[in-house]
């Protein structure tokens, strides 16, 4: 992570987003756009999935964490093996497309649904897909992109992501007032925009020739690649598991929503304005990673991380949920893109795949940890107890920020 800079690197930051914009390859745009549908679709199904489970299939709140836990963390597992297979055969795009078509595929299992089994074997398949793509995705912005522009590039990519992640959610409202909260119905509109997704990459990411791999360059990931991966790399995988013990499964702020009195038809409202804040925010952000201090910006996530868990820790009204999920979008617009660019900085470029697919694991055992102790500590001791945790490991984690010194680990 670089040292502080000058605060006016701020407003450079900002007068440079135009030009950020139109400097960007194309396929850079493509593959947010094909995020932002896949969003459009899974967040249409993921803001009304907790209710659906409580509310028709009678689930518990510890069933709920240890499903999302289970999903998240396949889900990082997944991207180990799929990054180093793309480092493996230097061509990441076919994983790319691979991973959103699984994803497309199970979307229509969720209106399907009849027990707890189906609801965990769609999770399952539609997380093994996002593992799939997710590290051969992020490396294949970092191949495409020039270091100046890296941050940017994944600025955007999560901006538009998270446009999807409000879209979707926006939509599961109107449908569920349009269609008298009939879940099921609105579950199948969430198909379409998925296969949209996949559609738009086959047809508008292109491939650099140069990632391919030469007949005579090592084909598997050995120990002696891991030694490459230097301490600030690992730190950085450190860092990204203390940021996902602090946010677990976003499945609670909805839940968190239910639990004040929100009608169903509104609960998505917290996702639209959780997901609206991050993606205003992520391209800025992303821009200001390539020209000032990534700690000041990390320990600004960490802060407003601390504020949003302290306000839903202490919410008894809808506005109380809703100012804490728009903290909460800040949190993930000013680090989620960093921590990125920050993982594609400091590997090297015939191992990037295989590096954000360590920091994806580690980070995913996190979040199943995280999220199953969410689970616990609300079914034992309440909501309250469930975000009060979290403020707890994110001042923690803001602790540690503050105590780094990057000068004293250069090298």
């Amino acid at each position: 992570m670089q040292s502080d800079k000058n605060p006016s690197a701020l407003v450079q930051s900002l007068k440079a987003l135009p030009h950020s914009l139109r400097t960007l390859p194309l396929s850079i745009w493509a593959l947010g756009l094909a995020s932002m549908f896949m969003d459009i679709s899974s967040e249409l199904i993921h803001s009304l999935l907790p209710i659906y489970m409580t509310t028709v299939l009678g689930m518990s709140m510890v069933t709920i964490g240890f499903i999302e836990g289970i999903a998240e963390a396949t889900a990082a597992i997944t991207k180990v093996f799929s990054g180093v297979l793309s480092d493996y055969l230097g061509k990441r795009k076919f994983l790319v497309v691979l991973g959103y078509g699984l994803g497309a595929l199970t979307k229509p299992i969720f209106p399907l649904a009849t027990s707890v089994g189906w609801i965990f074997g769609a999770r399952f398949i539609d997380r093994i897909g996002k593992g799939i793509r997710g590290a051969p995705r992020d490396a294949l912005i970092a191949d495409i992109t020039a270091p100046e522009l890296r941050g940017a590039a994944y600025g955007l990519r999560q901006a538009l992501d998270s446009v999807g992640a409000f879209v979707g959610p926006l939509l599961a409202v109107l449908f569920m007032l349009w269609l008298a909260n009939d879940i099921t119905s609105v579950l199948w509109i969430a198909v379409l925009p998925a296969f949209i997704a996949v559609l738009l990459l086959i047809i508008a990411v292109h491939e650099p020739k140069s990632t391919a791999r030469t007949t005579h360059q090592k084909t598997s990931l050995r120990l002696a690649d891991a030694k490459r991966l230097q301490f600030r790399y690992w730190l950085i995988v450190l860092l990204g598991a203390v940021f996902t013990l602090a946010r677990f499964s976003e499945a609670f702020l909805v839940l968190r929503a239910q639990s004040v009195g929100l009608t169903l038809s509104f609960i998505p409202v917290v996702m639209i304005v959780m997901s609206v804040v991050y993606a205003v925010v992520a391209y800025p952000a992303g821009v200001a990673a390539d020209r000032m201090s990534h700690r000041r910006l990390l320990f600004i996530g960490l802060v407003m991380l601390v504020l949003a868990d302290i306000l839903l820790a202490s919410a008894t009204t809808a506005w109380h949920v809703f100012a804490g999920a728009t903290l909460w979008g800040l949190h993930m617009g000013l680090t989620q893109g960093l921590l990125s660019k920050l993982v594609a900085d400091n590997a090297p470029a015939d191992l990037r795949g295989s590096a954000f697919g360590i920091f994806n694991l580690v980070s995913g055992v996190a979040l199943l940890l995280a999220s199953v102790i969410a689970g616990l500590l609300w079914q034992w001791l309440g909501p309250a107890a469930t975000f009060i945790a979290g403020a707890i490991f994110a001042a923690i984690a803001s602790v540690g920020i503050l105590a780094y010194r990057p000068s004293a680990r250069r090298g």
